[in-house]
């Protein structure tokens, strides 16, 4: 159905078993990506975001590790297909490019050979073709001198430009959805340019597109939504326009205040979140912002759901406040961050 999403993830739960007993780092996480669409994911390291997309390609095969929910893509399960099944999605309908490009190349292969094998994994075509695409699509992504650079191993490589080769082998078979986890994060400015213009194109020919990133400017460039992950759940989802301009949970207006801005004043020292970020195996029971929320009161012992607020039906966030008057609300979080963070460089 046309109006059906593309990837549907619902009450996904990822919990690894450790000698201190089990520890959940994705718990409860529900989202959709829509054909076409391109899904920011943000939020601090180890806030679950590249565990969740790991789980949705099945790749965390850890006989420690727990998985549970449903992944709907096109209608069928991932997380119950058959492993031939499933191997034919990945590369061919869902492609990923990893956070770590030195480990997920080969490092006693060509880039040329890798990408190549990858071409012919999913489509009948000859080495020879198989090849020159392999150039054409490190030349897309930057690299100079393809066709020589195609014969070279990683280790000849630097960090950018294997950033740069595994992007080009997840785009070679023209997935339906890319799954990027902090693709730009090794790159200098012109070539995350270069990166964000590829997937824009791609997204362009009908493919859609979750990306995973640090960098709220990114987010603001390309994303249709955004999904602001802590604690393994999900703090807030909506359009990115809702979500930058009308912030609704307190974590997320501690993200964006955070971001230097080039046209309000010059503050002598950036806003930062009080605390340090939750880790999986202290998860509350109530909300998981709680203990670094200057807001938080009684009923913060509940966790709360994502729920819609005042206005905007798309635009949802897990927090207990008043619909009304956040924007109040940021305002005072703010001024009292800016004090609190003055008397800390005064001492």
């Amino acid at each position: 159905m046309p109006d059906q999403p593309l990837l549907d993830v619902r009450d996904l739960r990822v919990s690894f078993r450790t000698r201190q007993g089990a520890v959940t780092a994705v718990d409860g996480l529900s989202f959709s990506v829509a054909p076409g669409e391109i899904l920011g994911v943000v939020g601090e390291s180890g806030s679950g975001k590249s565990v969740s997309m790991l789980a949705v390609l099945r790749l965390l095969t850890n006989p420690n590790v727990t998985v549970s929910g449903e992944v709907l893509f096109r209608g069928r399960d991932l997380l119950t297909l058959p492993d031939r099944e499933m191997r034919a999605v990945r590369g061919r309908e869902i492609a990923m490019v990893f956070q770590d490009p030195m480990t997920a190349l080969t490092p006693v292969y060509t880039v040329g050979w890798q990408i190549a094998e990858q071409i012919r994994a999913h489509e009948p075509v000859s080495r020879r073709e198989a090849h020159a695409r392999a150039v054409q699509l490190l030349s897309d992504v930057g690299i100079p001198d393809a066709a020589s650079r195609v014969n070279a191993y990683p280790h000849e490589f630097s960090g950018g430009m294997r950033q740069r080769a595994v992007i080009a082998m997840a785009l070679s078979c023209g997935p339906s959805l890319l799954i990027a986890d902090e693709p730009t994060t090794a790159l200098d400015v012109t070539v995350q340019a270069q990166i964000l213009d590829l997937m824009r194109q791609l997204n362009e020919g009908g493919s859609a597109v979750v990306l995973i990133t640090h960098d709220m400017g990114v987010i603001s460039q390309i994303a249709d939504r955004v999904l602001v992950m802590y604690g393994g759940r999900a703090a807030e989802e909506g359009p990115r326009r809702a979500v930058f301009h009308g912030p609704r949970h307190p974590y997320t207006w501690g993200l964006l205040d955070s971001v230097p801005r080039v046209d309000g004043p010059r503050l002598r020292r950036l806003p930062t979140i009080a605390g340090v970020p939750v880790t999986p195996g202290s998860l509350p029971e109530g909300c998981a912002f709680a203990p670094r929320c200057r807001l938080r009161h009684e009923r913060c012992e509940e966790r709360p759901p994502l729920s819609v607020g005042d206005g905007d039906a798309a635009h949802r966030d897990a927090c207990w406040l008043p619909s009304g008057g956040r924007a109040a609300l940021r305002l005072t979080t703010t001024t009292a961050g800016e004090k609190d963070t003055d008397a800390e460089a005064a001492s």
